[in-house]
């Protein structure tokens, strides 16, 4: 299936018309349209938002051979809270790191549950490092302001 048909199927599913899920991404009735028709393509910012709105996973909307609504829904996540914790860097950070566990893993033995413990434990060991890297580092006086009501 297409982005295109994925994005007609799931609106039709939640019982939206292209109107009201225009006004859930914030864009044109007429933009959802050209999206389900294959005339344009979203920008990354508004796929992600099709993708929430939908419930759906972006991962899911982007590959026309993906089946799974909720494929790399944890990873979206990370990323998604690396970039609300730590900004852009992040959030990039976050994506590269995905990036070189799932080449590590690719071709492995290891079962999907057993990727998806180490996977979890990377995610909250990263969080965890970032944060305490940020408390470290952190100049004192950047700290005496942003304590400062």
């Amino acid at each position: 299936m297409t982005i295109g048909e994925k994005l007609r199927a799931a609106r039709i599913a939640l019982n939206l018309s292209q109107l009201e899920m225009g006004k859930k991404v914030g864009v044109t009735e007429r933009s959802i349209l050209n999206y389900e028709q294959g005339k344009t393509y979203p920008q990354p910012a508004i796929l992600k938002r099709l993708a929430e709105a939908l419930s759906v996973t972006v991962s899911y909307l982007m590959y026309d051979e993906e089946t799974d609504t909720q494929k790399n829904l944890e990873q979206e996540l990370f990323v998604a809270n690396a970039k609300s914790e730590f900004g852009y860097k992040g959030a990039k950070e976050a994506s590269e790191a995905i990036s070189h566990i799932t080449a590590l893993f690719a071709g492995g033995t290891l079962s999907n549950e057993a990727k998806d413990v180490f996977f979890r434990s990377l995610m909250e060991v990263y969080i965890e490092s970032k944060a305490d890297a940020r408390q470290k580092f952190t100049p004192r006086r950047r700290k005496s302001r942003k304590a400062a009501p």
